[in-house]
């Protein structure tokens, strides 16, 4: 049987058998796609490169915590401290120790305060004004010191402690670095450390209800605390060589970060004053931002760091400073107080 021999095909032959069995309607489609896709790949990456970071940062910005507000530095420290001193009055005609401090301290209830029927509470006036009440006579000089005063001050909170012994304040279980510390449950009180200048730290006695934690700024009125005389629980005057620096204060009307608790007490209900029986209070402060300015009272303006005693009057509950109150600028030559 005779073989079979097949020619070898060329390659363009083969080139050509292979374009005809290409649809030719593929042929016509691959340069429209060229020209339509390439362009169209190019325009999407550089537009998609813009969009979606844009669109991620929308996401990421809608759905992250609203930034807390930038802290209010707190105002410098007033340079000297407030100080407790006196008055000099020159006895007149007719007075007597209840009524000069009745009419020129306004004690209403000073013959119940310093009472004949309670010798040792005279006794503890005279030596107070360096007299004798049964022997005053017209023209002598006496010092009057205000009464129950009130100590106004603003200050950073440095430490929270309980104010009793059976008190736990809450505290974190783990010390989370770059975290804010902390708050103090003091709706049962506390106990604040607070600096008002440098160098000077008191202790201060709260009940709020109010969030406070280490760093927080307090601006409050306290009431300070009286000289001990034996047998004269009221004893109504402050020990004017008492330094400031580490005393013990009981604080009311006072505002934490700029917030007042409207359940916190009132300075009238720290026993014992006569804040309502007189209509007010005995007021020692220090003008400047960090201090007295902060309440913005309307009073004569002076220099910054000037010490001041004034008489605030008991509005609707309120402690407010009118026009024609006592004032007085403490005069640092003679230690005493002067009307300004």
């Amino acid at each position: 049987m005779a073989r079979r021999f097949h020619p070898r095909s060329t390659s363009a032959e083969n080139l050509r058998v292979v374009i005809r069995s290409m649809p030719w309607k593929i042929l016509l489609l691959v340069p429209i796609l060229v020209i339509v896709v390439v362009p169209t790949f190019l325009i999407g990456t550089r537009v998609g490169g813009n969009v979606l970071p844009s669109m991620t940062h929308f996401f990421y910005s809608w759905s992250a915590p609203a930034p807390s507000a930038t802290p209010t530095p707190p105002p410098p420290f007033p340079t000297i401290l407030p100080q407790v001193g006196s008055i000099l009055y020159t006895v007149q005609e007719g007075d007597s120790c209840s009524s000069i401090l009745t009419y020129q301290m306004r004690m209403e209830d000073a013959s119940q305060i310093f009472s004949d029927a309670k010798p040792e509470t005279v006794k503890a006036l005279g030596t107070a004004i360096g007299h004798d009440c049964h022997k005053l006579q017209p023209g002598m000089v006496l010092p009057l010191s205000p009464h129950y005063p009130l100590i106004s001050f603003g200050g950073s909170i440095r430490k929270i402690e309980a104010s009793t012994p059976q008190q736990v304040l809450p505290t974190p279980l783990i010390n989370v670095p770059n975290q804010e510390p902390a708050t103090a449950d003091c709706s049962g009180g506390c106990l604040f450390t607070v600096q008002i200048a440098d160098q000077v730290t008191v202790k201060l006695s709260v009940q709020t209800t109010l969030s406070v934690r280490p760093g927080s700024w307090i601006w409050t009125f306290a009431l300070m605390p009286r000289k001990g005389i034996k047998g004269f629980d009221t004893y109504p005057y402050v020990d004017p060589q008492m330094s400031l620096n580490g005393m013990s204060l009981r604080g009311c009307n006072f505002e934490i970060d700029n917030k007042r608790d409207p359940l916190a007490a009132a300075c009238s209900d720290l026993a014992p004053n006569s804040i309502i029986d007189d209509d007010g209070a005995w007021m020692i402060g220090v003008t400047g931002a960090g201090a007295l300015d902060h309440w913005r009272y309307p009073i004569k303006k002076l220099p910054t760091n000037t010490r001041v005693l004034f008489w605030l009057s008991l509005v609707n509950g309120d402690l407010r400073f009118q026009r024609g109150n006592p004032f007085y600028v403490y005069d640092e030559t003679t230690h005493l107080y002067q009307k300004a």
